[in-house]
């Protein structure tokens, strides 16, 4: 992957994960080890952690789609390898919450995804979504 294209977004918008149509992958046990390599770099780089979540619930019948997907992110990763979490002192401990929900957003399960995120003094301090 080190001469990949450089992605702008870690996932495409339009991509269909939950499509039956491509062929299992050959070799499972690739695809979940490079998603667990991918697990460990959300804690700097919360800019894929959702990307990566939704792939990591293909983990027992990973197809093509998958795969492609999760390559992507590698690509991704490659073209900004600035975004990564980083502590400033920005004068400040002011402290700002953002909360978003989607009703049966899921197109996997139609459950609903709920997430949030908190800032103190301007830093990233806590993230979740469910």
């Amino acid at each position: 992957m080190l001469e990949c294209k450089p992605a702008s977004t870690p996932m495409e918008a339009t991509v269909n994960l939950w499509c039956d149509n491509s062929h299992l992958l050959d070799n499972p046990r690739q695809y979940r080890r490079l998603i667990g390599k991918l697990m460990y770099l959300t804690v700097i780089r919360h800019d894929t952690t959702s990307a990566i979540g939704v792939l990591s619930s293909f983990m027992h019948h990973p197809r093509e789609v998958h795969w492609t997907a999760a390559l992507r992110i590698l690509a991704y990763i490659k073209s900004s390898p600035e975004k990564c979490l980083l502590y400033k002192k920005h004068g400040h401990v002011h402290i700002f919450g953002y909360f978003d929900s989607g009703y049966a957003s899921d197109k996997g399960g139609r459950k609903s995804i709920t997430s949030y995120c908190t800032f103190v003094g301007g830093n990233l301090v806590t993230w979740s979504k469910k």
